[in-house]
């Protein structure tokens, strides 16, 4: 045993080197399959004799092996109960003793078993925790509090339901007697070592903690403990949102636990002002006076950045709420609170300086509208708008002054200008500020326009001088951009992108920001303001250049540093399409392989890494048929060693980009590189792996047409339902699985699916009874109709479906077409689906001889369903066109957890019949044609088995 530790502890150590962690990752998982890994790991975090970091990555570690290996997606435990039952023993005393980085990826790892277990099967934890607190050790008690904390917050994020209601409730009743006692204790025990600093810290964070579990405890209801409590708890809170010790007072830059406590406080306060206004109502002037006083009091050192943005979020919260919101109705008091709260909080400090200047990408991540919640000028921003919105003339009145103000003072400072253009910024936007659109609704007391040709444009194009007034000029153009027309763009854009060239990290990359978010802005018709005419005169320059910026340093951690250069990189690449062409594409794929060969080995950004995708992938998209270039063969060694290597977070991106390099491939064959690859994506390794299970489900969708004859030939269709059949038994792969099998049904006849055929519909209706989502009742509507369309040469059609349906189990096809196939037929959304069922249902009621002779009501069930689905002929476009990579802006994308799909590589919906483009005519030839051959049969049919209203309706579809 204590060798596997000592080898488990190196293997660890590994991953700490960017030269080995790859590899002893891949080691780890292997690891990992081993009896009782999970337990070894918390030996290495229990043992003091280990190095910290080691400690630390095996808590880590085990966090992740519990978060995919505790339980299954049906909640069922994968690990042995006797494994499961130690972990419980033993976690949370080990959180409690941990130090408190360990205790912070340990109490994930409680969070994570508290959501499958707690608390029906984890029942006495609460009352474990209530037992341990200490009144007299604050390192026990806080690790207690810790590990509560870890799992009453995951309460915050969820909507009411009976569930959770009951979870709650058994917390309230076990823990909340000792939360109220524990506030008391922490309060003295405060009190009685103020001299100890040492102690104090500990029993302040206590307190913290206690608070965060007020804000736990109350996120969902005010439990009764609570209220009855109210006032009691509101008196702790008055006293330490004013409390002091000067044991704290030297330090400048690092939080203290005071600030900490009172971040806290404020976090409390905001919930309660928001949810429980008729409660908590009584209690809100005295406590916005509270804020005010620490607002008032606390200076521009970093140490209370986070507080000045948590109680300027209380403020808010306060002057949202109408009848609290008039305290701040008056000249005089907005006066006050412009000079006393937001000109503190927007000025320029020199810590703000400092981080221009030594960390520039981190200022543009601060800086940048809705990057840092804690920022204090976007919190000081948004009480200043909040107010604007219920007081917008006075508001406006008030804050013009200082403006002025400061313009005028910034003739001579350019600190005091920076600081008139951010109230400027501050006051003229109204509502939300969108990442895809900037400032939409402006303040109708100011003018945009006439502020920046008056007071802006001279930073814009000036050379030499401060960086920071041509940062602000840029960000101007950057928040305001919808306001410009296309005129007013076409005078920008020039001087826009010369500041491209400008030496300062900053400025140059605010320019390439600003001028990614201009090339992705349309009008209100969806116009793009500027468009690829526009653009193509600088392209090849621009991004030559912005190559180089991107590779000016080449190490990996550097090169991938600032993702807003590479996003500009890929918009351009997006909007000239094949213009590319024009600007030396083999350079451009050679800047961006040579990109990949490098963070390959350490990817670090990834929304950097993402861009990066997207700009191969919208060459792909545009070129890929172009003859100049061979993309396969230029893009198959650097990809196939990430596959090879297993680079986990490019992989995904890989199988997107060959998807859509097999999709737009002519050839009616598998390009032979790719015959390669099907045995390796038909190996259980990849699919391990939940982030890359769409993009392989796509890719051997995309490559079984081209690859009919070696699948048969070579025995693999097999292989392949198998994995369909494991997609399919999961909740959150289903419709990967449809993917695969729309493919199989779409390329190989029914002579080839006959022995397969009926275990596929046993999987699919077992599947049926167990309480399906929507979203796999219209996947398996739209196979039943992609089956009953495939009639003719492909040998399928309704009653191939309905023969080996009723093999399974006789009179099963009658209610699965009444219950699933018709009712979610109807609620069809996308056309090619809504166009599928048209021809099925055409075909069924012309060429099903079930339907003719067995199901009579059912031919006229189908034939309603059809003329209903011909009210609003569905209409399918032609390809893919290029809205489809506006669908989601990348701001919307949650990077780095599981999958992130590339618009670029976008699928279109599969349309099996391209040929038929007016489905209206082609319905009325069919079914005309089709009367005709059979001598009438059709409308004889009608005549028997409709009502008067439908036979009317059917009458022009047969003359």
């Amino acid at each position: 045993m204590a060798a596997n530790l000592d080898h488990l502890a190196q293997l660890l150590q590994a991953t700490l080197d960017a030269r080995h962690h790859r590899k002893a990752e891949t080691a780890l998982k292997e690891e990992a399959k081993k009896p009782k890994y999970s337990l070894s790991l918390l030996s290495i975090v229990a043992n003091d004799a280990q190095p910290s970091n080691i400690r630390l990555a095996a808590a880590l570690a085990f966090k992740n092996f519990i978060r995919h290996n505790y339980v299954d997606e049906e909640g069922n435990y994968k690990l042995p109960q006797d494994e499961v039952a130690t972990i419980k023993q033993e976690l949370v005393g080990l959180m409690i003793s941990s130090p408190p980085t360990i205790q912070t990826q340990l109490g994930e790892a409680i969070s994570i078993i508290a959501d499958s277990d707690f608390w029906e099967r984890w029942d006495t934890l609460t009352q474990d925790l209530v037992s341990r607190l200490s009144t007299t050790d604050p390192k026990v008690t806080n690790g207690v509090l810790e590990v509560a904390h870890s799992i009453f917050a995951r309460w915050r994020p969820l909507f009411s339901s009976n569930a959770l209601n009951i979870e709650v409730n058994h917390v309230v009743n076990t823990f909340g007697d000792s939360f109220i006692q524990m506030l008391g204790v922490a309060d003295q025990q405060i009190e009685a070592n103020k001299t100890d600093e040492k102690a104090l810290k500990g029993w302040l964070e206590t307190m913290s903690l206690l608070t965060r579990i007020f804000f736990d405890l109350s996120c969902q209801d005010l439990p009764p403990i609570i209220e009855t409590n109210l006032q009691p708890i509101t008196m702790v809170l008055h006293k330490y949102l004013s409390y002091a010790n000067p044991l704290f007072d030297d330090e400048e830059d690092e939080t203290t636990p005071i600030e900490t406590l009172k971040s806290d406080i404020c976090d409390a306060l905001h919930l309660h002002v928001t949810k429980y206004d008729d409660d908590f109502g009584g209690y809100v002037q005295e406590f916005t006076s509270n804020v005010w006083n620490v607002l008032s009091s606390v200076g521009p050192q970093k140490r209370y950045d986070v507080l000045v943005s948590k109680a300027l979020h209380f403020l808010t919260a306060v002057a949202s709420v109408h009848r609290h919101a008039q305290i701040f109705n008056n000249e005089e008091i907005l006066g006050t609170i412009v000079e006393k709260v937001i000109l503190p909080n927007v000025t320029l400090r020199e810590s703000d300086i400092e981080l221009f200047e030594d960390e520039p990408i981190e200022f543009i991540r601060r800086d940048l509208e809705g990057s840092d919640t804690d920022s204090r000028r976007k919190a000081a921003t948004d009480f200043l708008r909040k107010l604007l919105d219920d007081f917008e003339a006075l508001v406006t009145q008030v804050v013009s002054k200082y403006i002025n103000h400061y313009l005028e003072m910034g003739k001579t400072d350019w600190k005091a200008k920076d600081t008139a253009v951010y109230l400027f910024l501050a006051i003229a936007a109204k509502g939300a500020v969108t990442a895809a659109q900037g400032v939409k609704t402006v303040n109708s007391f100011v003018n945009v326009i006439d502020f920046f040709q008056q007071h802006i444009a001279a930073d814009l194009v000036a050379t030499g001088g401060e960086p920071i007034p041509k940062v602000d000029a840029i960000k101007f153009l950057y928040n305001f951009r919808s306001q410009l027309s296309k005129e007013q763009w076409g005078g920008a854009i020039n001087p826009l992108i010369q500041n491209l060239a400008s030496p300062n990290y900053v400025v140059y990359t605010y320019a390439a920001t600003t001028l990614e978010r201009v090339l992705f802005l349309t009008d209100d018709q969806g116009q793009h303001i500027l468009s690829r005419a526009d653009i193509q005169p600088y392209a090849k320059d621009l991004l030559q250049h912005l190559f180089a910026l991107v590779e000016k340093d080449t190490s990996a951690a550097k090169l991938q540093e600032n993702e807003f250069l590479m996003r500009c990189i890929m918009r351009v690449l997006i909007v000239i399409k094949d213009g590319v062409l024009e600007c030396g594409i083999d350079n451009i794929l050679d800047h961006l392989i040579n990109i990949t060969n490098v963070i390959k080995e350490n990817p670090s950004n990834p929304r950097f890494y993402y861009f990066h995708f997207e700009a191969i992938g919208a060459i792909v998209r545009y070129c890929s048929n172009a003859p100049p270039v061979d993309l396969l063969s230029r893009l198959w060694a650097p990809f196939t060693y990430i596959l090879n290597e297993d680079v986990t977070e490019f992989v995904p991106y890989v199988f997107q980009i060959f998807t859509q390099l097999l999709d737009l491939n002519k050839s009616g064959s598998i390009p032979g590189d790719f015959k390669a690859l099907i045995d390796a994506v038909l190996a259980p390794g990849p699919w391990e792996t939940r982030g890359n299970i769409p993009p392989l489900a796509k890719f051997i969708a995309a490559i079984i047409p081209k690859a009919t004859e070696e699948i048969v030939k070579e025995n693999k269709l097999e292989p392949i339902l198998a994995i369909f059949q494991s997609l399919l038994n999961g909740k959150k792969t289903d419709q990967n699985a449809f993917d695969i099998l729309e493919s199989v049904i779409c390329s190989f006849p029914a002579s080839v699916l006959e022995p397969y055929f009926g275990t596929i519909l046993t999987l699919i209706f077992t599947k049926l009874q167990k309480n399906p989502s929507d979203s796999y009742k219209t996947r398996v509507a739209s196979f039943y109709h992609l089956v009953s369309a495939r009639s003719g040469e492909a040998g399928l059609g309704t009653d191939y479906f309905i023969k080996h349906a009723e093999t399974i189990q006789s009179g099963v096809f009658t209610p699965f077409y009444l219950q699933v196939v018709i009712p979610t037929t109807r609620e069809f959304a996308r056309p090619s689906d809504r166009k599928l069922a048209v021809i099925s249902y055409s075909k069924t009621l012309v060429e099903s001889k079930a339907f003719a002779e067995r199901y009579m009501k059912g031919w006229g069930f189908t034939c309603n369903a059809l003329l209903e689905l011909l009210k609003n002929p569905p209409k399918v476009s032609a390809g893919a066109g290029d809205e489809i990579l506006n669908e989601a802006d990348v701001d919307d994308i949650g990077f780095g957890i599981g999958f992130t799909p590339l618009s670029t590589c976008k699928r279109p919906p599969r349309d099996e019949f391209p040929e038929i483009t007016d489905v209206q005519q082609w319905v009325r030839d069919f079914l005309k044609a089709s009367d005709k051959a059979h001598n009438g049969l059709i409308t004889k049919y009608a005549s028997e088995r409709l009502n008067d209203e439908a036979k009317a309706v059917l009458a022009p579809y047969l003359m």
